[in-house]
């Protein structure tokens, strides 16, 4: 077997500080949000690709609105392959995007039908590989659909990991390579559906309610703007939050 060629490094991975303050995240996450999960409405495999699918860029709680007409009238791959792209853009139009989504689904389900059999893939090189399906998508199918480990890092995720100090990156695809190093698969579902949880909630893109944030003592974002450490004695969460915490994912 060859020698390394001198001088030079194997890329070193993340360091054992940032390990520690991601298995802190994690702890912090998990005694505040311990009952954080997907809020799509989904029953299969392939209608929590459909929902997943219809979610970019609005709410779950509009996408629980329409899915239900939807999953009626197209119960599954071969019912929606069939579909007239108008159809379809009638029953999903309150969720913007009507057109492209309306493709989507039903190229979506002519690709499984040709190539899986009629059944949405478990594995996620397979899933990507379909229309309108990216990392993020395919990651939460794989584990809420499927229970398998995945990293959902969508506009929450990436922008709270920022603001807690892990990284400086817009590309979502590093970002989730680097959380797949600082965290074991068994953690990476949990910790995805309670930071996004912490999104919706409190850490909001516009105003985020530093001083009632549990994870405020490892936040640069925090520290750098208000009071240092964290919270003192039992915080008072506005009722509306308090519903917050209740409902995110």
């Amino acid at each position: 077997m060859p020698s390394p060629r001198p001088g030079k490094k194997t890329p070193a991975g993340p360091s054992a500080r940032l390990r520690n303050k991601a298995a802190r995240v994690e702890r912090l996450l998990a005694a505040a949000y311990p009952d954080a999960r997907c809020t799509l409405d989904f029953t299969t495999p392939f209608q929590c690709l459909v929902a997943t699918t219809l979610s970019a860029q609005t709410t779950d709680q509009k996408v629980n609105q329409v899915t239900p007409t939807l999953f009626r009238v197209f119960p599954d791959p071969e019912a929606l392959s069939r579909a007239n792209l108008a159809e379809i853009a009638a029953i999903i139009r309150p969720l913007g995007l009507a057109g492209r989504k309306s493709r989507h689904l039903r190229d979506s389900a002519i690709g499984i039908l040709q190539r899986f059999q009629g059944k949405v893939p478990p594995r996620l090189e397979d899933l990507v590989t379909l229309p309108g399906v990216g990392r993020k998508t395919a990651n939460c199918v794989l584990l809420n659909a499927f229970g398998k480990p995945g990293l959902m890092c969508d506009t929450h995720f990436c922008r709270l990991t920022r603001r807690l100090g892990f990284h400086h990156l817009d590309d979502p695809e590093k970002i989730e390579a680097l959380f797949r190093q600082l965290l074991p698969p068994a953690a990476w579902g949990g910790f995805s559906h309670r930071l996004i949880a912490h999104g919706r909630a409190l850490c909001q893109a516009r105003k985020p309610a530093c001083e009632l944030c549990p994870l405020r003592c490892l936040c640069v974002m925090a520290k750098s703007t208000g009071p240092k450490g964290p919270p003192r004695g039992k915080t008072t969460v506005p009722p509306e939050q308090t519903k917050a915490r209740r409902l995110a994912t």
